[in-house]
């Protein structure tokens, strides 16, 4: 009868150990599951913050200017589609002259960049030109 109990006790012991490993890995898993949407939904709810621009700007020989840039997602996990881009003509003297925005309808995937191209008849006096990413959708 004591050998049956111990067989018994060990059986009940042995079983419930690998029972709290199992739930230890699932916990771990859904853990991370979890994680992972929340970095999704992160990063669908705030696509300014994942996308940046750089560009430089020239003028053409009829007078306009021409911006090329470069779209980058830095987010892990979302892609982005019709992004866009608020451009500010500048004086000399740094006064604000004029603002346009330019949509580029293009996907962006995680931790690409699309560049791209845009020309216009700028202010009389525009020195210069800055580029802010306003908006996008999250795919």
């Amino acid at each position: 009868m004591k050998t049956y109990t111990l067989i018994l006790l060990a059986s009940v012991i042995g079983i419930t150990a690998c029972n709290s490993n199992d739930n230890k890995a699932v916990v771990k898993k859904d853990k991370y599951e979890q994680t992972k949407e929340t970095l999704e939904q992160t990063e669908k709810k705030n696509p300014i913050r994942f996308l940046t621009v750089s560009g430089h700007d020239k003028h053409n020989l009829i007078g306009q200017m021409v911006i090329k840039g470069t779209i980058t997602n830095t987010a892990k996990i979302a892609s982005y589609k019709d992004v866009d881009i608020e451009i500010a003509f500048y004086s000399k003297t740094g006064a604000l002259l004029e603002k346009d925005n330019e949509t580029i309808f293009e996907t962006i995937g995680p931790g690409q960049s699309q560049g791209f191209k845009t020309k216009y008849f700028a202010p009389k006096g525009s020195d210069s030109v800055a580029l802010a990413v306003i908006r996008a959708k999250s795919e």
